[in-house]
């Protein structure tokens, strides 16, 4: 019923773009902003495909639609397109063509590309124009062909905005602001056009929650280096925060205002913009003015967190790793005794991280996926669709909190009862993977490029791989996803490579994905640190945020070197030592025993 459903909308998407004059119509996921996640109104590639990951690119002709995703999503994307005529096309994968290749390959001479300019990035927007131009082909960018066909489109959300205290940020907007004028000069720009969401909060120190799980606001800013304008929609802005906006020298004007202030600005000034994230409409908005096409200064000054930053969150993750650990002691104790599932598992996670002060909801909802569902890996379990878990395989959870004063991500794959000796053997792969990269030490100028072969040797080694990254950026009281850092072999086209600096957390989440059988991921949060200094250089190495235990049932000592069993030891003495004051006396006992040298 719902794949027809999705062939009657895509019919009438065909007859809308007939009439418009359009022969290809792409439909990313993304938002005004370019957010990974989106609110409601803006699912519209699921809409038009019933797709629901987080990643992905419809592009719908007269004779037919494909569907663009990475590897995180095979599985699922699979199972989501059966019966919608949407063919799937698996990024990055041999011989499958990129989104352009496949337009450049495809579309006739003098056809016309659609594509609601508002939700497409100015680089993707150029890199379209550029490509196709061989073909002659025209870029329509001005409708947004979901809005006449989705009757009962949720509206656009204005939630109310919060103003944190400098006791949290460690600096004021003004300081911030002052930071991002500094950087600005140095590219001869006189002004600063934003529309990435957790950049703008960075910046102003507020908050608000129009995205779920993400504590962002709708908004768009515009920096000069006297003037700062951030576009909020009214509903969302108290008189206290319009107050302390203004004290901080912040001017509020009227979000959907944002191209009528740009139309109306003096021709010739010198604008930074960061292609990878303005809109194509906002960047072609703009070309009466000069542009320069550079990376967002708040990108890097976000991600290296301040004294005041780390503190607070070290402080969080040590309470969310008791809730965590509290979880799998809970889990063990009775798994085969009552009646769990996936849901419920998740709900009493949940319930664990709810006992936290300060908690304001999940970082993302909770992947937890037992046996072969642990191989999607981004499952997401549904009352109409989980399993009920018993007492053997395993329960892959992925989970994490928004905090006052951080944000988490932790996964944990969790023994139930009996597993194969080949799930041992991968689930001890995937720790020293985990444990090599924690235990790495290297010279300041390296990128996550460099470090990604420390968690991926010992699964390269089997023969094996994961199709993601190693490891991501981690926002503080914000996305849970935060760049320019990660941790991957390969880098995507268009993608930042950049050093790891002093401050930037990251994850380190090796893992292996059996399709139809299990999946196994460990995912801890680490911050990089300076080491020693001395002839050769700078030094740096990571401090871990994460202290709950790994699964000692699942370990095959065979696959681990003399060395991976130290650290092992070592890590687990460290949980042992942080989590046990705030555990019960069973718990407590629990945790000695499963922390145990091996």
């Amino acid at each position: 019923m719902k794949n027809k459903v999705i062939q009657d909308r895509l019919k009438c998407l065909r007859e809308k773009m007939k009439q418009k004059g359009i022969d290809y119509y792409l439909i990313p996921t993304a938002d005004f902003h370019n957010s990974e996640y989106v609110c409601d109104y803006f699912t519209v590639r699921e809409f038009f495909s019933n797709f629901s990951g987080s990643n992905g690119t419809l592009v719908v002709w007269q004779e037919g639609a494909g569907l663009w995703t990475d590897g995180r999503y095979f599985i699922q994307a699979e199972e989501e397109l059966q019966g919608t005529t949407v063919e799937l096309y698996r990024m990055l994968d041999e011989g499958v063509l990129t989104i352009e290749q496949f337009l450049k390959h495809n579309m006739q001479t003098g056809q016309v590309l659609g594509f609601d300019g508002r939700v497409i990035s100015a680089s993707l927007g150029e890199k379209y124009q550029t490509e196709l131009k061989e073909k002659q082909i025209s870029l329509l960018y001005s409708y947004d062909l979901a809005e006449e066909i989705w009757k009962d489109r949720p509206p656009l959300p204005a939630e109310k905005i919060t103003y944190l205290p400098e006791e949290l940020t460690g600096k004021s907007a003004r300081e911030k602001a002052g930071q991002v004028r500094e950087e600005l000069q140095k590219t001869g720009a006189q002004a600063l056009l934003m529309n990435k969401l957790d950049d703008i909060m960075w910046l102003l120190n507020i908050r608000g929650s129009d995205v779920k799980c993400n504590p962002v606001a709708l908004s768009y800013c515009y920096l000069t280096m006297s003037e700062v304008y951030i576009f909020l929609q009214p509903q969302a802005v108290t008189r206290e925060v319009e107050e302390l906006l203004t004290s901080q020298g912040v001017r509020i004007l009227e979000y959907h205002n944002i191209n009528q202030f740009l139309s109306e600005l003096p021709e010739g000034q010198t604008i930074l913009l960061d292609n990878r994230y303005i809109s194509y409409t906002l960047y072609k908005n703009l070309q009466k003015q000069k542009t320069i096409n550079g990376k967002n200064p708040t990108e890097l000054l976000k991600a290296t967190k301040n004294p005041i930053e780390l503190t607070h969150m070290a402080q969080v993750y040590l309470q969310d790793s008791v809730a965590l650990t509290r979880f799998i002691y809970w889990l063990k104790q009775n798994i085969g005794k009552t009646r769990i599932t996936e849901l419920s598992a998740a709900e009493r996670l949940e319930n664990f991280r709810k006992e936290i002060s300060g908690y304001q909801g999940p970082s993302f909802d909770t992947i937890a996926g037992y046996k072969a569902n642990a191989a999607k890996m981004h499952y997401s379990a549904t009352p109409k669709s989980h399993s009920v878990l018993e007492a053997e395989g395993m329960l892959l959870v992925d989970s994490g909190g928004q905090y006052q004063g951080g944000t988490t991500d932790v996964t944990r794959t969790i023994v139930l009862g009996p597993i194969t000796d080949e799930i041992k053997k991968h689930y001890t792969l995937v720790t020293a993977g985990m444990l090599e990269l924690t235990d790495a030490k290297w010279l300041h100028g390296c990128t996550g490029r460099n470090l990604d072969i420390k968690a991926r040797e010992p699964v390269w080694k089997n023969g094996l791989d994961y199709k993601c990254g190693t490891g991501h950026g981690i926002g503080y009281m914000l996305n849970v996803h935060e760049g320019p850092q990660s941790l991957r072999w390969r880098i995507a086209e268009d993608a930042v490579d950049a050093v790891l600096e002093e401050g930037m957390a990251i994850s380190n989440e090796p893992g292996i994905y059996i399709e139809r059988s299990h999946g196994i991921r460990i995912e801890n949060i680490m911050v990089v640190q300076k080491a020693e200094k001395n002839e050769y250089g700078q030094f740096m190495h990571f401090d871990t945020l994460t202290y709950v235990p790994l699964d000692r049932e699942a370990i095959d000592e065979h696959f681990l070197t003399e060395t991976q069993r130290t650290l092992l030891t070592d890590y687990h003495k460290k949980v042992y030592e942080k989590i046990s004051p705030y555990l019960s006396q069973e718990e407590r006992e629990w945790l000695k025993e499963v922390t145990e040298q091996l």
